[in-house]
């Protein structure tokens, strides 16, 4: 998409809407400056605006503090309620401390499992975590070092079960005495179309770090190797992307 030329002209004040907080509620209204502006040849172009509701949403997400009475439930968090619950929970967690929201998650994990290989301190490992935390997993399995950027997940790791391992042997000794398949994704020779496979039900999605992939030892270990079909002309997708599209593939299988 094209740039605005630089003697394009933008309305200089957002905040003078009429129904801002200024003259009165304006909930679910559009605001009322203009939503277009005139480039340099003359022509009127339409610039999308946002609703009150939609600004409130970017800018303050999450409660405030919990109207009196508050509910007696021991899964509600004080602090919470009386400071409002800004965290990255869907509603019916709103206000629920954090060992709450774990035990309900836990009594309908997916039986699904991820593994991320973690040898370079990927960036991409926190959008992993993220979206493992979206198909509620059953656990997520960092294997070499320890440490892993977290900035991506969000702090939705809090809600995971997430297990360390120094190598690929001991993850691939965990998931044998847990009976658990490992499927490697990678688009390395010999691996299989993934949206052709029938994955296991009790499986766990193993991923290598960006650029590498898999190790050989890793790929070798695992029951099969799955790869995304690609139809432009980068060599490889993101790793966070390739993590969201693997589960939500094994998600269609057996979370429907």
């Amino acid at each position: 998409m094209k740039a605005a030329p630089h003697s394009a002209q933008f309305p200089r004040d957002l905040s003078r809407n009429s129904g801002s907080s200024q003259s009165g509620s304006s909930r679910g209204t559009r605001a009322s400056w203009s939503n277009r502006f005139t480039t340099s040849k003359g022509s009127v172009t339409p610039v999308p605006s946002l609703s009150d509701d939609e600004v409130a949403a970017v800018s303050s997400p999450g409660v405030g503090p919990h109207p009196q009475p508050w509910p007696d439930d021991p899964r509600y968090d004080r602090e919470l309620l009386a400071g409002g619950d800004r965290r990255n929970v869907t509603d019916p967690y709103r206000y629920w401390g954090v060992d709450a929201i774990v035990a309900d998650l836990d009594t309908r994990r997916a039986p699904l499992h991820v593994a991320i290989q973690n040898w370079e301190h990927d960036f991409n490992i926190g959008s992993m975590v993220r979206t493992a935390n979206a198909f509620n997993v059953a656990g997520v399995h960092i294997v070499g070092r320890r440490r892993w950027n977290r900035r991506g997940a969000m702090v939705t790791d809090r809600y995971l079960h997430v297990h360390h391992h120094p190598d690929a042997a001991s993850l691939l000794d965990w998931l044998g005495e847990a009976g658990v398949t490992p499927v490697g994704v990678d688009n390395i020779p010999g691996s299989v179309p993934l949206e052709g496979q029938a994955l296991p039900e009790h499986c766990c999605l193993v991923f290598g770090s960006e650029g590498p992939g898999l190790t050989e030892e890793l790929a070798a270990a695992c029951e099969r190797v799955v790869a995304i079909t690609q139809y432009g002309s980068t060599r490889s997708l993101n790793a966070g992307a390739a993590a969201a599209i693997a589960m939500y593939h094994w998600s269609l299988q057996w979370l429907r």
